[in-house]
C-alpha cells in the first residue's frame, strides 16, 4: 500500500532530499527511520529534490509498504516516526493514497518562501535559517521588491530565471502569486507556481534584491523574462533562505 506523508525539516546539517550513499540526506534519514516504523523495507519519492540547506514547512513524500494494509493507524504514524528521526525532521500527517499517485508528478501548486536578513550584523538565533545581507538597501526595499515580483506573475517563459547548464527544454512556468513583504529587519518573498526550474526562487530572490537598491523596477523585471538568457538576470541567492512551504494537490 502507498501513503503520503507530511514533513518538515531544517535543511541546514542535510545534503538535501536526495539518497546519497556517503551523505546525510532527508530520503535517506526518513527511509532508515521507517524501516524501524514499520519493520520492513520502504520505498520513499518526495515531491522535489530540495538543495543541500534547503528547509521545508510541508514537504510531500510517498511511503510503498510490501504490505496489503498499514499495520499502524495513519493518526499515530508521525508519533511513530517522532520516536525514530532526529530533531531536525518530522513527520506531521500521513495518509493512505491510491497506488498511481506519484508526489512530484500529481502535484497542483508548490509555494516557497525566502528570507533575507537584512542586517549589518548577522543574528545568531537565523544562522543557516536566513540570507544575512549586510548591505543597506532603500528605506521602501520591500514594496520596490513587491512591484517588481509582479511581473513574473502569469504563465511566462522563465529561462533567464534557470541555472545555466540545465537541460530543461521546457522554461514555461505558470506563477500564480509573488510577492514580496517586510518584518522588521527581514524581507520575505512568497512565491507559487505549478512547478519551478532549478533554482529558480533562488535566482528571482537574488534579482528582486536589485530592486531593493534601486537597480530594478517592474519594466526591467519585464525585459529580464523577455531576454530568456540567465545572464540578463540577478545572482543566485544562497540556498539557506529557502523553505519549501506549501504543497497541494487536487482532491
Amino acid at each position: 500500500m502507498k501513503l503520503l506523508l507530511r514533513l518538515k525539516f531544517l535543511g541546514t546539517d542535510f545534503c538535501g532530499w536526495q539518497y546519497q550513499p556517503n551523505a546525510r540526506t532527508v530520503q535517506g534519514t526518513l527511509t532508515a527511520a521507517a524501516r524501524e516504523v514499520f519493520g520492513v523495507d520502504c520505498r520513499i519519492t518526495g515531491c522535489s529534490r530540495t538543495d543541500s540547506g534547503v528547509h521545508a514547512n510541508d514537504f510531500a513524500a510517498t511511503l510503498e509498504l510490501p504490505l496489503a494494509d498499514c499495520p499502524i493507524p495513519c493518526a499515530r504514524i508521525p508519533a511513530a516516526f517522532a520516536m525514530r528521526l532526529p530533531h531536525d525532521v518530522s513527520v506531521t500527517a500521513a495518509a493512505p493514497v491510491a497506488d498511481d499517485f506519484h508526489p512530484r508528478y500529481t502535484v497542483l501548486t508548490k509555494e516557497y518562501v525566502y528570507k533575507i536578513l537584512v542586517s549589518p550584523v548577522p543574528d545568531p538565533f537565523l544562522y543557516g535559517r536566513v540570507w544575512h545581507y549586510p548591505k543597506k538597501l532603500l528605506h521602501d526595499a520591500a514594496a520596490r521588491m513587491d512591484a517588481a515580483a509582479a511581473a513574473l506573475v502569469g504563465r511566462h517563459d522563465f529561462a533567464s530565471f534557470m541555472a545555466a547548464g540545465s537541460k530543461i527544454t521546457d522554461t514555461v512556468r505558470t506563477v500564480s502569486a509573488c510577492r514580496v513583504q517586510r518584518a522588521g529587519d527581514l524581507i520575505i518573498m512568497t512565491i507559487a507556481a505549478d512547478g519551478f526550474l532549478y533554482n529558480m526562487v533562488r535566482i528571482i530572490a537574488g534579482t528582486l534584491l536589485l530592486a531593493g537598491a534601486g537597480k530594478l523596477d517592474a519594466t526591467g523585471m519585464q525585459r529580464i523574462l523577455e531576454a530568456k538568457n540567465r545572464a540578463a538576470a540577478g545572482a543566485t541567492a544562497p540556498p539557506e533562505g529557502l523553505y519549501l512551504s506549501r504543497v497541494t494537490y487536487h482532491e
